[in-house]
């Protein structure tokens, strides 16, 4: 059964260069999301070395809550985060195995926000998307991530 959706999926060939939309992506284990900034083997191009580097996934219920608390309006695309979704609680899957439509992926640790960030967009990011920044995940098996593919917990991984 479905725990959460995936709204929309954001890229950028460049560090600090503005996200687009797409409306899907090809995810690579190991790699990341091809055509992001991040895409590569870690320690490569843009990449920096350690786990959790391949997709950044933020709830969109996290920037509502932003400008609900701190009177900041950021765009799904400003939070520079590779996919958001809506339904799911991303905290609940740091060292959990989850799929985004047939793509397998695992938590691996919290997104918080970040002085880059804070510094593309407003100081109260901070504040407003600490604990809820997103996840960042690894990509366990490789498909096609699309907007509107349900997001469920692997079963071997429900407690």
């Amino acid at each position: 059964m479905p725990v959460g959706t995936v709204l929309s999926i954001y890229i950028t060939p460049e560090p600090g260069g503005k996200t687009r939309g797409v409306p899907s992506v090809n995810a690579v284990p190991g790699m990341g999301l091809e055509g992001d900034r991040y895409f590569g083997l870690p320690g490569t191009g843009h990449k920096r070395s350690g786990s959790g580097r391949e997709v950044t996934l933020i709830e969109i219920e996290a920037l509502e809550a932003l400008e609900r608390e701190e009177g900041l309006h950021l765009t799904p695309d400003e939070a520079r985060r590779n996919l958001v979704t809506q339904g799911v609680s991303l905290n609940d899957l740091v060292g959990r195995d989850f799929q985004v439509g047939n793509v397998c992926l695992h938590g691996i640790r919290l997104c918080e926000p970040c002085n880059h960030l804070a510094g593309m967009t407003d100081a109260r990011v901070l504040p407003g998307l600490t604990h809820r920044g997103g996840l960042r995940a690894e990509i366990l098996t490789a498909g096609q991530i699309s907007t509107g593919d349900p997001i469920r917990i692997t079963p071997s991984a429900q407690p």
